[in-house]
């Protein structure tokens, strides 16, 4: 069932970037795009076997949908407006970069400096998985599944650092990918992810025990020194 879901996993990934990707883009013609693709690939099979084959039951709830019935109505709301605004960044990039070229496209340095910022957004979010086994997809208290404020790891850092490399992910594909234009709009997902944070919080504050406690231990959401 793993190697099934490590399967699924790659498929899906392709399927979703490849075609949101090289159909606006009319052509399949776009090294950058591919060696993108390459990387999330390799990321994916990193990921799987070196956090997720010792830990199965996140596995499991990582493969369930981003609107539960469980889940408070506030937070079906924002992740659903999230879901919509990261697919409809991943489509206004090769709109951008073949059709609407609003903004000079990126340097040499500055589109490898994106690259290396999807990278480190990835390996933080794995970091994050791999220190908090109750990084569901979510917001609500997993009773059944006994959670426990994680302070650990990247949780000792900032208090959400699977959206802090989601944002280093959602810029750096941008700027790799050459558009400006779409480093910008990124704002849109990413105060979305400022919007989801403000009531994860509150909701955990009343749901889990020692969650005060962890705010006052750890100062920063996000950005370390910043917020």
């Amino acid at each position: 069932m793993f190697i099934l879901k490590v399967l699924i996993a790659i498929v899906w990934n392709i399927a979703i970037f490849g075609d949101l990707l090289f159909l606006p883009a009319g052509t399949f013609d776009w090294w950058r795009a591919w060696l993108f693709l390459g990387i999330v690939e390799i990321a994916t099979i990193a990921t799987m076997i070196g956090v997720f084959r010792d830990n199965q039951d996140l596995l499991a709830e990582r493969f369930k949908p981003p609107i539960q019935k469980e889940q408070p109505l506030p937070d079906k709301i924002v992740t659903s407006l999230l879901v919509i605004a990261f697919l409809g960044l991943v489509v206004f990039i090769p709109l951008d970069v073949f059709r609407f070229q609003l903004l000079v496209k990126p340097g040499a340095i500055a589109s490898a400096v994106g690259l290396i910022f999807f990278i480190a957004g990835w390996w933080i979010i794995s970091a994050s998985f791999k220190a908090n086994t109750f990084a569901i997809p979510v917001v609500k208290h997993q009773v059944d599944r006994q959670q426990t404020v994680i302070d650990t790891g990247v949780y000792g850092i900032v208090r959400h650092p699977m959206y802090a490399g989601a944002t280093l992910e959602m810029i750096g594909m941008s700027l790799w990918l050459e558009s400006y234009a779409a480093a910008l709009l990124a704002i849109v997902p990413i105060s979305l992810l400022v919007v989801r944070i403000a009531f994860e919080e509150q909701f955990l504050k009343q749901e889990l025990k020692d969650y005060d406690a962890y705010t006052e231990k750890v100062r920063y959401r996000l950005l370390p020194y910043l917020w």
